[in-house]
């Protein structure tokens, strides 16, 4: 493939991710519902997915419960604002990918940096406190599906982007690669070694495995 062909095919493969629209929240408001979230995530953190009331989330961003309620009704009204905040921001970085000189390189390395850094942050714990609730709300289940089903969406994007494909044929080619790519970053965030030592060891693990199902997709020669 030219370099036309694929400067044609990078800019039909970014129509596919999210469009960063001029921005007509008033920033007063953007700020806020920062602000708000952040709390909610530290509230989950301290007490747990079920453990935190309404009231201890509301506590936690400095809102009285009726406000809080106002912006949530419930917490599957959290857990999709959350979604729909992590999605925007997973976005804007496989763009960045798909724009990059290299962009499986781009990937490897955003993809080890998750795993160094989900591992020493709180949202992997967060997660595992969403995933629990999956299980007994069907509501929550679907939120995080819809999640994983989109960042497994934008691996395939970056593997057309690599193989020089459309996006459809990645999909069809790569969709289980990109799941396992999601699985195991998924799992790495919600998993806490017992020492820095092994913790050190899994990373390492961790990132050789993924670097080895990237390998595969780079050399893959299969049409099906």
């Amino acid at each position: 493939m030219n370099v036309h062909s694929r400067a044609a095919l990078r800019r039909c493969l970014l129509e596919l991710l999210p469009v960063n629209q001029p921005d007509r929240t008033p920033p007063q408001a953007e700020h806020r519902a920062v602000e708000i979230l952040e709390g909610v995530r530290m509230a989950f953190a301290e007490k747990g997915f079920d453990g935190a009331s309404m009231q201890d989330l509301a506590r936690a961003c400095g809102m009285s419960v009726g406000n809080f309620y106002r912006y949530f009704p419930s917490k599957a009204a959290i857990v999709a604002a959350l979604v729909t905040r992590d999605l925007a921001e997973v976005g804007h970085e496989f763009s960045q990918i798909i724009e990059s000189d290299d962009p499986m390189a781009t990937l490897r390395a955003a993809l080890a940096f998750r795993i160094r850094e989900d591992s020493c942050a709180n949202d992997g714990l967060l997660w595992a406190e969403m995933m629990a609730a999956a299980l007994r709300k069907p509501e929550i289940a679907d939120l995080t599906r819809q999640m994983e089903a989109e960042v497994s969406r934008y691996l395939t994007i970056v593997f057309a982007q690599v193989r020089g494909i459309d996006a459809e044929e990645a999909r069809h080619r790569f969709a289980a690669h990109a799941s396992l790519i999601v699985m195991m970053i998924k799992a790495s965030a919600m998993h806490r070694p017992e020492n820095p030592q092994a913790q050190s060891e899994l990373h390492a693990l961790l990132t050789r495995t993924l670097n080895r199902v990237l390998d595969e997709i780079e050399t893959d020669d299969l049409k099906g």
